[in-house]
C-alpha cells in the first residue's frame, strides 16, 4: 500500500484532471486504469487513482524514483502521442504537479503513516494553493504549523503538505494540501466550524494563508485504484 511520508526521497507527482460531466469522469478513470494496470516504466513506483466527488475529475498520486525517470516518461512517444491527446479530448484542464513531501500529521491510531488505498475508504480533499515564489517557503511553514491541533478533530485521519517543485499546467509556485477524513460530514464540520470556535493559532494561520495565496482551489475524492511496481 503506497504511503505519503517525509522520510522517502522519491518524487511525488499529483496529476489533476477536471472535466465537465460525470460520464467524462468515468472515461477518465477507465483510461487511467488502463495505464496504471500496464505500468512498467523505469523508475515508476506506484499510482493511486482518485475519483472526484464534489466536482467531476480525477487525481492520480504517483510515486517516482526521481524526476529524471518522470521526464523520460514525458519524453516517450506513448505519452506525447497517445496519453496526452486522449486525456485532452475529455478534460477541461490538466495539471501535472511534481512535489516533495514537506510535512505530515495523522490521527494517533494511524501511527504516523499516511496510507492511500481504496479499502481505506477515505474522504480525501486536495487543495492547490498558488503563491509567489518568494513566499512559498513561508506558506509551507504556516500550513504545517496550522495543523498542531487537527489530530484531535473528530473524523480526522491524516494531512500532508506538498511543496511544489515544478509543474505542467500551472504557472509559478504552489503548495498542495492532501487530507483524509472518515466522512464528508466530519470534513464539513471542520471546514465550516464558526470562526469564533476555532483555536487562535488556526485563525492566525488561515489569515496568513489568505494573505500569501494568489489562488486556492479544491476538490474532494475517493480512491478507486492503487497499484505498485511488482504487484
Amino acid at each position: 500500500m503506497p504511503a505519503i511520508t517525509t522520510q522517502d526521497n522519491h518524487l511525488t507527482v499529483l496529476n489533476l484532471f477536471t472535466t465537465d460531466a460525470p460520464e467524462k469522469q468515468d472515461s477518465l478513470i477507465r483510461e487511467m486504469t488502463k495505464i496504471v494496470q500496464a505500468a512498467a516504466y523505469e523508475g515508476w513506483m506506484s499510482s493511486t487513482v482518485h475519483a472526484g466527488v464534489d466536482s467531476p475529475g480525477t487525481a492520480n498520486l504517483i510515486q517516482w524514483r526521481s524526476s529524471v525517470d518522470l521526464e523520460n516518461r514525458y519524453a516517450g512517444e506513448e505519452f506525447k502521442h497517445r496519453t496526452l491527446p486522449v486525456f485532452g479530448e475529455i478534460t477541461t484542464s490538466i495539471r501535472l504537479l511534481q512535489n516533495e513531501i514537506a510535512y505530515t500529521v495523522t490521527h494517533p491510531s494511524l501511527g504516523g503513516v499516511v496510507e492511500v488505498a481504496p479499502e481505506r475508504d477515505d474522504y480525501t480533499t486536495i487543495t492547490v494553493i498558488k503563491v509567489a515564489q518568494e513566499n512559498q517557503a513561508e506558506l509551507v511553514e504556516v500550513l504545517s504549523a496550522d495543523q498542531a491541533d487537527v489530530a484531535d478533530v473528530p473524523g480526522f485521519r491524516s494531512l500532508a503538505v506538498f511543496k511544489g517543485l515544478r509543474a505542467r499546467g500551472v504557472d509559478g509556485a504552489f503548495v498542495v494540501l492532501y487530507s483524509q477524513w472518515e466522512t464528508k460530514e466530519a470534513y464539513d464540520a471542520y471546514r465550516h466550524q464558526p470562526r469564533s470556535e476555532r483555536p487562535a493559532a488556526r485563525q492566525k494561520a488561515e489569515d496568513r494563508v489568505k494573505d500569501l495565496a494568489t489562488s486556492i482551489d479544491s476538490n474532494t475524492y475517493r480512491v478507486v485504484l492503487t497499484r505498485s511496481a511488482g504487484a
